[in-house]
């Protein structure tokens, strides 16, 4: 067994995000490894720049309502089920 001592909030990136956003890393995997688990929330109207994830990405609203954009414009709103 392994306990992972908690990470400080992190107040996120200008340049990944417009508005105020905030994550908790909650498992950052050792090499090889590349899996990757955030807490992360966003203040009212802020948003991720537009990117991709190569190997695929798993969303999880927690609360609140997220809009998921895809390339071809589509958009999805997500909320807790």
């Amino acid at each position: 067994m392994e306990f992972a001592k908690q990470q400080p909030t992190v107040k996120a990136p200008a340049d990944w995000f417009t508005g105020d956003v905030w994550f908790d890393v909650i498992h950052a995997g050792q090499e090889p490894s590349r899996r990757r688990a955030n807490l992360v929330r966003f203040s009212p109207g802020a948003r991720t720049h537009w990117h991709s994830h190569a190997l695929g990405q798993a969303l999880y609203v927690v609360s609140g309502t997220a809009l998921i954009g895809t390339r071809d414009g589509t958009v999805f709103e997500a909320h807790r089920s």
